[in-house]
């Protein structure tokens, strides 16, 4: 039910937005967008990384794996995708399981945008080789508990408990 809703939000934003040339939905005007903020796991640990300042939000703050939903595909292919361009995980049997949590909607004033949160986490059978883009200048291994010792981007800590039973 929850991936229905959330291909069902993203449509709404394919029928109304631009698109950039390859086809995906273009958010850089719009005031709303629906990301996925995706936690990856291992051996009771979570990854943090630091974005670079080439991003155009929250430079130099921690996040996790994330991603604006810009095509009408399947939540859990878009996930697959993004840790293979940030991370360079690619899709295979290192994957125990993932678990999408229950979105939820914030805005942030500051830079006056109302994100749609879709939590998710991936559990890893084996610690990954971590190979980061450009968005990203490192990264850490932390417990979920010591998240609140970074400079995280705003509401990281809600999308954690979002996924917090799943842990």
């Amino acid at each position: 039910m929850n991936e229905q809703k959330i291909l069902e939000i993203i449509k709404q934003f394919d029928e109304k937005l631009p698109k950039f040339p390859d086809g995906r939905i273009d958010y850089s005007n719009s005031d709303t967008a629906p990301v996925i903020t995706v936690f990856i796991e291992y051996q009771n640990n979570i990854l943090l990384l630091k974005r670079s300042d080439k991003v155009r939000t929250y430079q130099g703050k921690w996040n996790t794996v994330a991603g604006y939903l810009d095509e009408l595909k399947p939540i859990r292919e878009k996930v697959l995708e993004e840790i293979r361009e940030e991370l360079g995980i690619e899709r295979d049997n290192n994957i125990l399981s993932i678990h999408i949590g229950e979105f939820y909607q914030f805005t942030d004033t500051e830079i006056k945008k109302t994100w749609i949160v879709h939590p998710v986490l991936i559990k890893l059978r084996n610690k990954p080789e971590i190979k980061l883009d450009w968005e990203h200048t490192e990264y850490k291994w932390i417990k979920p508990k010591e998240i609140k010792n970074f400079d995280i981007v705003f509401n990281l800590e809600n999308s954690l408990e979002k996924i917090q039973n799943f842990l």
